[in-house]
């Protein structure tokens, strides 16, 4: 079953807002087995919109709008697809009883601009009332069309309770399984993966995509449960072929996150973290503290800036700072040291580096990183040149702290 997504707005067409809608429905209509043929974005034009639908009517089996069914006067999907498709507006009964019903307890007004939401082209059918929430459903040329809310959190509401039950009545065996992974990878270029990747030869009805998201590489692989072609052994089989030759570039799959997969090895192992930050500002400890139950691992860090503070709070030398600089090996294997005897953390990481877009220097150029761990056994660090702006070196510098912590903890065994 082929379903085209129609995004309305004026704000979505000028950039003033991402279309987060389109991108959502598309994932959760995928996942549940249907094909898109295709997502469209048009402003507020009721010709524009009226002649999309038409077109999408002509090539999918069914279509998803959203956008453009509020009570302002910048709101014409209502009457757009009612001139396209000649079906004139109509008031459903049980929403302007509710409409209604909500005004009389908050004003005397008699009639409102709030009652636009109950016309609705002919043959509409609203998908929840109740709920104060527009969107409704039409029959037309035998086709379902769904016409739900801008609003990303209703939107989502109503695809996921009203949209899909429905759609999975609609037709027999016009879903496909599908069977779809996503592997995250980091600290391998998208051409290395793309080269290891085209050595597995892998089976035609595997599909996979490449997805640059810096500072990893996301892969997606999807097999679609077709007659004949055993989609389950195909999927487990390929993904085993992928984890073998990306090996442990490959930190999770999924919506996992760096964070979060470093979190969960953390509390698997009951070890604790401390972070030392001087380039990444803090960027390192609010990552780690997104994830939720992270106060089982993660003890806390301080971003040690100035010279000052690192001396003051991780008890470095000012010798040391004066012989190597802040910029270091030296400085920042003590700031490691000093965090994790501070803190009592069993591992520690810190940071130090050049951001940029000054600060460079011909020894250090911007982009010189060093990332230290310590442990209570040992302590090392490992010295990096990234280059990017200061917001890439200090998202890259993030992950690849993160990313050696996980593979220091992957070879630790209780």
């Amino acid at each position: 079953m082929k379903i085209e997504i129609i995004a309305i707005g004026d704000e979505l067409t000028s950039g003033r807002i991402l279309n987060t809608t389109s991108g959502f429905a598309a994932r959760n209509l995928f996942e549940a087995g249907y094909e898109i043929y295709g997502m469209n974005t048009i402003g507020d034009t009721p010709s524009l919109i009226g002649e999309a639908l038409k077109q999408a009517l002509s090539r999918a089996d069914a279509v998803l709008v959203t956008g453009g069914l509020g009570s302002t006067d910048d709101d014409l999907t209502n009457e757009a697809v009612s001139k396209a498709l000649n079906r004139p507006t109509m008031p459903n009964f049980e929403i302007l009883s509710n409409i209604r019903t909500h005004l009389d307890e908050i004003t005397s007004t008699p009639v409102s601009q709030l009652e636009k939401l109950a016309w609705l082209p002919s043959g509409a059918e609203a998908l929840s009332p109740k709920s104060q929430m527009a969107g409704y459903q039409l029959i037309h040329d035998d086709k379902p069309i769904f016409f739900l809310p801008g609003i990303p959190s209703q939107m989502k509401h109503l695809l996921v309770e009203q949209v899909l039950p429905k759609l999975s009545t609609w037709q027999k065996d016009h879903r496909l399984t599908t069977y779809q992974r996503v592997f995250r990878i980091f600290n391998l270029p998208e051409m290395e993966v793309n080269r290891r990747i085209n050595t597995l030869d892998l089976s035609p009805d595997v599909h996979i995509g490449y997805y640059p998201v810096f500072p990893e590489v996301h892969l997606s692989l999807i097999v679609r449960d077709k007659k004949n072609n055993n989609a389950k052994r195909l999927f487990n089989s390929s993904c085993q072929a992928i984890n073998t030759v990306l090996g442990d570039s490959i930190y999770g799959y999924d919506r996992d996150n760096m964070e979060m997969v470093v979190g969960r090895l953390l509390a698997e192992r009951h070890l604790q973290l401390a972070v030392a930050e001087s380039c990444t500002g803090g960027l390192i400890c609010r990552k780690i503290t997104d994830s939720p139950g992270s106060s089982a691992y993660f003890l806390g860090g301080i971003v040690s800036y100035a010279n000052s503070m690192k001396a003051h709070y991780l008890g470095i030398s000012p010798k040391l700072l004066e012989a190597h600089g802040a910029v270091s090996r030296e400085t920042a294997e003590a700031m490691a040291v000093g965090i994790r005897v501070g803190s009592g953390a069993d591992i520690a990481l810190a940071v130090t580096g050049v951001a940029g877009p000054s600060g460079g220097t011909k020894d250090k150029p911007v982009g010189t990183v060093y990332i230290a761990i310590a442990t209570a056994e040992e302590n090392w660090v490992t010295k990096f040149h990234f280059r990017g702006d200061r917001e890439h070196i200090r998202e890259i510098t993030a992950e690849s702290g993160l990313d050696l912590i996980r593979k220091y903890l992957l070879q630790k065994v209780d």
